[in-house]
């Protein structure tokens, strides 16, 4: 009888509430246990892309490190995607295994995780050369910090205001989309990252840059 540890990972608060992805990795643990299998415990992580603090993943390790289970995973990308983890995996020296590929090895980890590093700044300088087209294109971008939007101006005014905005932003994220960022929460998390702010001023959202592309006819 072997003992596990499961950790289930999803990217967003929405993702977590709805249960999209986490049933998916919650079935294929029960798939892979046998009969005789004990699960000790199922940690449940919520995070945003950008996220790196992650509690429950440290609770896991500790329960792991407690109990002698072997840390289980849905997919071998739940863990290679998150370079902070290999580190913490190959402090704790806990044994793990990955559904989908049970024969991974830590080695195997870390070249998953080296890999999915080298992506990620490939993402991030295509998003500098993609805004830097945008402001070449005359949009005003980096540093945007909203719309100041004047209490005396007519309705029709304030619609074309913030249609202009919208068509300014939809242009960076066409730029983004064409560089191979196409995903809404990735496109929220990359506007972010390079200062663009929405038209009130805050954080974009998935929704957000849903409804600026559904204005703009980015696509």
């Amino acid at each position: 009888m072997a003992k596990f540890v499961a950790y289930v990972r999803v990217s967003t608060a929405k993702q977590g509430s709805s249960g999209l992805g986490l049933e998916a990795q919650e079935a294929a643990i029960q798939q892979y246990l046998r009969p005789d299998d004990q699960l000790l415990a199922t940690f449940v992580e919520i995070e945003s892309g950008a996220d790196s603090d992650r509690p429950e993943l440290a609770k896991a390790l500790r329960h792991v490190e407690l109990t002698g289970a072997t840390l289980l995973v849905a997919k071998l990308d739940r863990l290679s995607r998150a370079v902070s983890f290999i580190a913490q995996l190959m402090d704790s020296k806990v044994d793990f295994v990955a559904c989908d590929q049970p024969s991974a090895s830590r080695l195997t980890v870390h070249i998953y995780a080296a890999m999915a590093e080298h992506e990620r700044n490939m993402i991030s300088e295509r998003t500098k050369a993609a805004l830097q087209a945008a402001k070449a294109r005359g949009a005003r971008l980096g540093g945007f910090r909203g719309v100041k939007v004047n209490p005396a101006l007519g309705t029709a005014a304030k619609r074309k205001q913030a249609q202009s905005f919208n068509t300014r932003v939809g242009e960076a994220i066409a730029d983004l989309q064409r560089q191979g960022v196409t995903g809404l929460s990735e496109l929220a998390r990359h506007l972010n990252a390079n200062g663009v702010r929405t038209s009130r001023g805050g954080k974009w959202k998935a929704t957000q840059v849903a409804r600026v592309i559904a204005s703009s006819g980015a696509s």
